[in-house]
């Protein structure tokens, strides 16, 4: 009878590890055997996404705000910087802490896998794109972004948290890598985080208008987050810095996306046109080439499948 093979990695850190995508990857890793330290603040994070981890082997979680130094008892040999507000509603709540986390939690996150050599990745963000003159965007495109406008706060942190890993990289010898994230939807988003996808599927569910910002006709391509999470671990298992997109290159409209998710749910809620938010991008897809050719990494779930399985937990677990 044939051993499991060992776990790639000994012990990962996880920063932002209560939150969405940063939960769903400590459940992977764990999966994979690697023992996990989730570090989370719960500033937006929460302790309901990592219950079924709390108390099992190899899990850890650290209640700490990464921005500030931080020490973990075991040296890990690989950290995943999620850490940050995600959401446009937390993002500007919380504008100060959202730069802060970009930038001096970054530097903590890579000074501790700099010291302990362990591989390094951010989790950056189509963001950086901001409302793109080029589309589908690749990781050439340097982007278009408004430096002072309501969504800086999320799009410079992030940017600058790129630059300040290329420099670790390039002037320390730090193994860092950064992938960037385009729209993740799944199980344990909040449904009142502003989102498109848990926004239409609350309001779906209860009955209420859909709320569509604009004339809808602008784009989002959504990723389901098991597929996300399959490519931050194939970035992470890679050598290579990037930046590389993970997202997924199946482009669709609000508009679309809101009839889906009505017909989804077999709701009779109607469609409402809101104001459009200050530098929201027109459109946003994934040139998802170079994730393909260097980690043969591409999503598997089609968007319909990824709607259900969401629909299905929302309807399980409420609209919190």
């Amino acid at each position: 009878m044939g051993t499991s093979p060992a776990p790639r990695w000994s012990h990962a850190v996880v920063t932002g590890g209560a939150g969405f995508v940063g939960s769903h990857l400590c459940s992977a890793l764990l999966a994979a055997g690697t023992a996990v330290t989730c570090v989370d603040d719960f500033s937006t994070g929460r302790r309901a996404n990592i219950a079924d981890l709390t108390g099992r082997e190899g899990f850890t979680l650290y209640e700490a705000d990464v921005s500030r130094p931080f020490g973990i008892d075991r040296p890990p040999d690989l950290v995943l910087h999620l850490a940050s507000p995600a959401s446009p509603a937390d993002y500007l709540r919380l504008p100060v802490h959202t730069l802060e986390t970009g930038s001096l939690g970054t530097r903590n996150a890579l000074e501790l896998a700099h010291s302990t050599g362990a591989r390094f990745v951010l989790a950056s963000t189509s963001e950086v794109y901001g409302d793109p003159h080029e589309h589908p965007q690749n990781e050439r495109y340097w982007g278009n972004v408004n430096p002072i406008g309501p969504r800086s706060v999320y799009d410079e942190a992030k940017r600058f948290g790129e630059a300040l890993t290329m420099a670790h990289a390039s002037a320390l010898g730090t193994d860092a890598a950064i992938v960037r994230l385009f729209n993740t939807y799944g199980p344990r988003m909040r449904g009142y985080d502003g989102r498109a996808v848990p926004t239409f599927i609350r309001q779906a569910l209860t009955g209420a208008p859909l709320t569509v910002t604009g004339d809808g006709l602008q784009t989002r391509s959504l990723c389901y987050v098991d597929d996300t999470v399959a490519g931050i671990l194939a970035m992470a298992a890679h050598g290579m810095r990037g930046p590389v997109n993970i997202g997924n290159p199946d482009e669709l409209t609000m508009l679309e996306l809101a009839r889906r998710i009505i017909a989804l749910t077999g709701s009779a809620s109607e469609i409402s046109f809101i104001e459009r938010p200050t530098d929201d991008p027109a459109v946003r897809c994934p040139d998802i080439t170079l994730a393909k050719d260097k980690l043969q990494w591409e999503p598997q779930v089609a968007a319909e499948e990824g709607l259900r399985r969401t629909i299905d937990w929302f309807r399980a677990h409420g609209d919190s």
